[in-house]
């Protein structure tokens, strides 16, 4: 039986690698492609997906494309960008401007549309777009709008569909249906891919690339991590693998002891924990030629994740050195997932897709030792959820499986330093105030100049934070949920909204104060972390956690808790208070915050998507 594929085409989105996890989750294989892919590597394919991107396909530089995949005569879904494309080579036109949206969006189908069989009229999707169609191209149809905007077009003849949202992602509620009715309805697909043995396969791969070398793995404790520990384990001779856990003096509470007693469990003979707080915190680096550190005077967040995987690789170096390992001739293993590498814009997963944040394990050094063939990178073509059903295959205890991500550079990237510099302008206070009118509800905000990392239109963002409040504090959720989507597509300088939990309005101005990382609050930022775990970590939350701010109107700091109901980490939502979590365990936790805790002066919740903000703050 031939095995039905799609070519999926990449036009540098964040979300390429989710459409190829959502299609292979239908039973029909995919492999991704450059736009510019010539015809006949696609001649094998029943259909071909355009994926999103961070681009204009009116701008002078705009992607090069191969124009002839449109004279292949298969079927054609185009997303976003795509979509964009699509329109533009038929004679249509895009323009800026004419509408921007980033996050669930309400559209209105045609229903007689194959690619909205089955479903009701009006949908919620995820929007993610500042550029619009202006012009239809000739024989494309409206197959659904949102507003003033088309947000589905169609050729029937041709069966080429374009649709400006993502449904590949959780946000798009019926984005898996929409995905169906093209690859089965539309392109007349049966599913019958079954995907191989991931586990077999994943130890030959490592065998064949080791042999009989000795490896380092470098393990968080994390799902990832583990995973790739597991894999060796069963792929090579136990002393040939050395497992290195590096507490950077960063890590959750009491988390480093933890991990060392779960991964001895699971059969690593040489595992080495070097204690590096000191180096971590006081280290100084050089990259390309600029100076950086120490992470105790560094506010930028990309110099921060630069500064902590630089470090992290020098103490693996001088590890190494100690077990009489050549470390530039010595494999090493590390828990890297493709979204860690379409995030920092790794240039071997998409040729381009705009950089989100430099994860530590996608560093410069990390990009050198890859050339070199030394990296074994286990999970690289996984998405977090695929790494917790291959951890339950591997027999890995649930307390790993199903650990909350926690990211490399630990609780450096959720304290959110600053040095004083940054200063809101009185036309940006007013400008939220007048979007504020606009909406429903009594919610009042402050902009702060305090900034955090988002994805919106597939690129990165850095941009302020808004800090809502109203006088009733048994709040509308909605209300306030509509706030934090609404802003940060209405407000071109804010990405992200936390909503104070514990008092009805500050008692003055917002001040932010300067604050670097040092011993002292992170200590307080992991006990504060710890009981927001303890409390909130309960299904649906996927993740949850602090992030200390140095804001308040009377005291330096505030905490923010972050929730976030996910499938893939790619996008999500923040848990609905109410609903997901009870109002009664939230209002306990701030009761309790604030008694334990003096120093803390507001207790806020983000209560923004991903889109427009990423999970992390930083």
């Amino acid at each position: 039986m031939k095995i039905e594929q799609i070519a999926i085409l990449d036009c540098g989105g964040q979300y390429t690698k989710v459409i190829d996890r959502k299609v292979r989750e239908m039973a029909v294989k995919t492999e991704i492609f450059s736009i510019k892919v010539t015809t006949d590597k696609l001649k094998e394919f029943q259909a071909i997906i355009l994926s999103g991107g961070p681009s204009s396909v009116w701008h002078e530089d705009a992607l090069k494309y191969n124009s002839e995949i449109f004279e292949l005569g298969i079927p054609i879904l185009g997303i976003c960008y795509g979509m964009q494309l699509i329109n533009k080579h038929f004679g249509g036109e895009v323009r800026p401007g004419l509408t921007t949206e980033y996050g669930e969006t309400t559209i209105l189908t045609e229903p007689h549309c194959p690619l909205f069989s089955g479903l009701d009229v009006n949908q919620i999707v995820l929007m993610s777009h500042g550029d619009s169609i202006t012009k239809l191209a000739p024989g494309f149809q409206v197959a659904a709008r949102s507003e003033n905007v088309y947000a589905a077009i169609y050729h029937p003849q041709r069966k080429i569909y374009g649709v400006q949202f993502h449904p590949e992602v959780d946000l798009t509620l019926q984005g898996k249906q929409i995905m169906e009715n093209f690859l089965f309805k539309i392109c007349g697909l049966t599913g019958n891919y079954i995907l191989e043995d991931r586990i077999q396969t994943a130890i030959a791969k490592i065998r064949e690339q080791v042999g009989n070398n000795k490896i380092l793995v470098l393990v968080s404790g994390g799902v990832d991590s583990a995973v790739s520990a597991a894999l060796l384990v069963k792929a090579l001779p136990p002393e040939n693998i050395y497992a290195i856990h590096i507490d950077h003096g960063l890590m959750r509470k009491d988390e480093s002891d933890l991990v060392c007693e779960n991964l001895r469990e699971m059969g690593l003979q040489n595992l080495i924990r070097a204690n590096a707080a000191t180096v971590f915190f006081d280290e100084i680096i050089e990259v390309n030629g600029t100076k950086i550190g120490p992470l105790t005077q560094t506010i930028d967040p990309e110099k921060k994740r630069s500064l902590i995987g630089e470090t992290f690789i020098k103490v693996i170096r001088q590890t190494a050195s100690g077990l009489n390992l050549d470390f530039d001739q010595t494999f090493w293993a590390q828990g890297t997932l493709r979204p860690d590498l379409i995030e920092s814009g790794n240039p071997d997963v998409s040729s381009h897709a705009h950089k989100i944040k430099t994860h530590h394990n996608d560093v410069d050094i990390v990009r050198r030792a890859r050339e070199k063939g030394l990296v074994i990178e286990t999970n690289w073509d996984w998405h977090k959820d695929e790494v917790r059903q291959v951890a339950r295959s591997l027999g890995i205890h649930e307390s790993i499986a199903g650990r909350q991500p926690f990211p490399g550079p630990g609780l450096a990237i959720r304290l959110i330093c600053n040095d004083g510099r940054d200063q809101i302008a009185p036309a940006q206070h007013q400008k939220l105030k007048v979007v504020l009118k606009e909406l429903p509800g009594d919610c009042e905000a402050q902009v702060v100049p305090l900034k955090s990392v988002g994805v919106q239109g597939d690129c990165r963002s850095y941009r302020y934070l808004a800090v809502a409040y109203q006088k009733a504090l048994d709040f509308n959720w909605d209300e306030v949920y509509q706030i934090g989507k609404e802003v940060p597509n209405r407000v071109d300088f804010i990405n992200r909204v936390a909503y104070i939990l514990n008092e009805s309005q500050p008692q003055g101005e917002l001040q932010t104060y300067p604050m670097y990382i040092n011993r002292e609050n992170v200590a307080l930022l992991q006990e504060i972390d710890h009981l927001v775990v303890s409390k909130l970590n309960i299904p649906p939350v996927s993740q949850v956690f602090a992030v200390l701010l140095p804001l308040g109107v009377t005291k330096k700091y505030s905490v923010a808790i972050r929730s976030f109901v996910t499938n893939d980490f790619m996008t999500g939502r923040p848990a609905f208070l109410g609903r997901d979590l009870p109002k009664e365990l939230m209002a306990e936790l701030v009761a309790e915050i604030t008694r334990i805790f003096p120093e803390i002066e507001f207790v806020m919740y983000d209560v923004t998507s991903k889109p427009p903000a990423t999970v992390e703050w930083q």
